[in-house]
């Protein structure tokens, strides 16, 4: 959603006459694009925030510009215009239709700050996409689901749903430009459609999608388990553009943890959803989120995540620490996990996974696999990357020349979460 979010605002900027510079201190103007998920990516941001001052004295006529979800928190545009006076424009999450204008006001000398959550087309921007093959596509914007743990909900607004029409025309553009990979955003794909009086449902937009003509693949994120029904698992059954691929992020394995989250599943539940998924999609690739740490998590609470990684058997996981975010109502509870055991589970976590997706990786190793040739793997002379189906990366050796193509690799090694291979097809 970010890397979207800054490819809308780049595309915003070159409507301008911007173009990109490869050196902040050649720069005229400088966006930062925030986030606020946990409370690592903010402090970075303050210190990069920090450095434009030297800048500014350097080039007063430097645009400064602190965007995203970090500045859509309440009382943080009051501290960035009280502690960074030198930042010229504050927007907030549903505010880039107010970018535009905000620079022109900025290059007059006069500052602009925004943060009220507005309703506009957001996907009415020029974009400028840097991801190919791959394009993102909104389908609908912020949350209803409060976890108490989560920030979203608070900085990205309720669900907002695009119209169907409007994502459809969007998709076929992208694919009359070449791209070769779509996939479909937002912070719970599920809910698609609640909010549109026309009553369209996320099902209802992959088969649309599903029956448009060529070849090409479909993924799309993030799941909600409460939320995943029979209907969109058949929906990705029925058509061989759309990915067997789900992330479905877990959070934990303990039902009291879920519970005191507002997850609104079990694990039992969980593991019904997983049971339904392989039987409909024998050779998916499921991906998940897992939290450790969250107030009150026993080890009890912790084996019984490591005992839910080590039954569904995800391909790859996002593991990461509870980070305490104000304004949720995690940030308030008791019982907050000291780092060192935060900082041991995440260890023991990791290393129940690696394991996982390593003897996955050992069941690949002479099998032939389609792959989407994505680009270059930079850490390897002459060597490309690409995704299976099911979302594993392969690196396997050829020449830029194939990156949008369809290939077919045999997997020759795998190393845990690395697997290599050879071209032995193309399209």
């Amino acid at each position: 959603m970010n890397i979207h979010d800054s490819e809308k605002i780049a595309g915003i900027l070159e409507s301008l006459g911007y173009t990109v510079c490869d050196s902040v201190e050649k720069a005229d103007i400088v966006v930062f694009n925030t986030c606020c998920i946990r409370e690592t990516a903010e402090q970075k941001i303050y210190g990069h925030i920090g450095a434009i001052k030297k800048l500014k004295q350097k080039n007063p006529r430097l645009i400064a510009v602190v965007c995203g979800c970090m500045s859509q928190q309440e009382g943080v545009a009051d501290k960035i215009k009280a502690s960074y006076p030198y930042i010229d424009i504050v927007l907030g999450t549903s505010n880039l239709n107010l970018l535009a204008d905000a620079i022109k006001m900025a290059q007059q000398k006069k500052k602009h700050y925004s943060v009220e959550f507005l309703q506009y087309r957001e996907e009415d921007f020029k974009q400028s996409r840097t991801s190919y093959p791959n394009a993102w596509v909104n389908i609908n914007y912020g949350c209803n689901n409060f976890c108490t743990y989560c920030i979203v909900p608070y900085v990205r607004g309720r669900e907002r749903s695009r119209p169907m029409e409007d994502i459809l025309t969007e998709v076929n553009h992208l694919l009359s430009e070449g791209y070769k990979e779509i996939t479909l955003l937002g912070q719970n794909v599920n809910s698609y459609g609640h909010d549109l009086e026309s009553g369209e449902s996320f099902a209802q937009l992959l088969h649309e999608i599903g029956k448009i003509e060529g070849k090409f693949r479909l993924r799309f994120m993030t799941s909600h388990p409460k939320d995943l029904s029979q209907d969109v698992i058949d929906a990705i059954a029925s058509y061989p553009n759309i990915c067997d691929n789900i992330h479905l992020p877990v959070q934990s394995g303990s039902n009291r943890v879920l519970k005191q989250m507002n997850r609104r599943y079990t694990r039992e539940n969980y593991f019904d959803l997983i049971k339904k998924i392989r039987k409909s999609l024998p050779h998916v690739g499921i991906t998940t989120d897992i939290m450790v740490g969250f107030p009150g998590e026993t080890e009890e609470d912790f084996m019984d995540t490591l005992d839910l990684v080590r039954r569904v058997k995800y391909s790859s996981a996002f593991c990461f620490v509870y980070s305490r975010r104000k304004g949720t109502p995690a940030y308030s509870m008791e019982n907050q996990i000291p780092y060192s055991v935060k900082r041991d589970r995440i260890t023991r976590l990791l290393a129940c996974q690696n394991e996982v997706t390593k003897e996955i990786s050992q069941t690949m190793v002479g099998q032939c696999y389609e792959v989407l040739v994505e680009g270059a793997n930079f850490k390897y002379q002459d060597t490309m990357c690409g995704r299976t189906e099911s979302g594993r990366l392969v690196n396997f050796k050829c020449d830029d020349s194939y990156i949008g193509k369809f290939v077919t690799v045999k997997i020759e090694r795998a190393s845990s979460a690395t697997l290599w291979g050879r071209i032995v097809t193309e399209e």
